[in-house]
């Protein structure tokens, strides 16, 4: 009798999961599975909608900042003009020369580099964004949602875009699409938001050229993409 109830004991720990069991265990995996990829969309879509908000932001800044002052932030006159406006401006770097355009090439658009830095520190000083204007350089530069560089230039770039631009590195292609399709027309390639194909990691410098390919983003690829303000 003891052996009967051994084997009978043993057969029942071979027989493993029941059909039933492996259903329901697949049913809760797709569940799992989908919940991530959804939560991981509504945090791209996030992404996505605060990067357009800050570049609006960022131009209507600047048309506050020329309200206040009569300046283009980064090209505001002399060092003892700014100083006298209050203690937040001590450490902000003055001394542009006022003619209304950022002397900052696309060489230097993720350096900081001659009024760039100056633009994001005058505009912290101005209490117009967050952040310590005695920060310089690179340091001074906004980070954006995908960990890259916020930079500016007026040199023309990317097929004929002229003015005074923003720029985002290491954008998503799949954000790309999103945001062009937003706020222009779709193209990266024209309007007044363009695009150059970029590196992953990197700060890639915005190219003289349209971008190929008809200015057709892939979502195989990282771009920096550029505003006109």
């Amino acid at each position: 009798m003891k052996n009967s109830i051994q084997t009978v004991q043993a057969r029942r720990s071979q027989q493993g999961f029941t059909l039933n069991e492996i259903a329901i265990v697949l049913v809760i995996i797709r569940l799992l599975v989908g919940g991530v990829m959804q939560g991981q969309q509504l945090i791209e879509n996030s992404r996505v909608k605060q990067t357009v908000k800050d570049m609006n932001g960022t131009a209507a800044t600047v048309f506050a900042y020329q309200d206040r002052y009569g300046r283009t932030p980064g090209d505001d006159g002399s060092t003892a003009t700014g100083q006298g406006r209050g203690s937040s401006w001590s450490s902000a770097n003055i001394g542009g020369d006022a003619d209304g355009q950022l002397e900052t090439n696309r060489n230097q658009t993720f350096n900081g580099a001659v009024e760039g830095d100056a633009f994001w520190r005058q505009l912290k000083a101005a209490g117009f964004i967050a952040g310590d204007p005695a920060d310089t350089c690179v340091a001074a530069l906004p980070s954006n949602s995908w960990g890259g560089l916020v930079g500016l230039t007026s040199q023309i770039v990317m097929g004929g875009l002229g003015g005074n631009k923003v720029y985002l590195s290491q954008v998503p292609g799949s954000a790309a699409i999103a945001i062009d399709g937003e706020i222009d027309d779709g193209s990266g390639a024209t309007g007044r938001l363009r695009a150059t194909q970029g590196t992953s990691g990197q700060n890639t410098l915005p190219a003289s050229g349209a971008l190929g390919g008809s200015g057709v983003y892939s979502e195989d690829n990282v771009y920096t993409l550029c505003h006109r303000m």
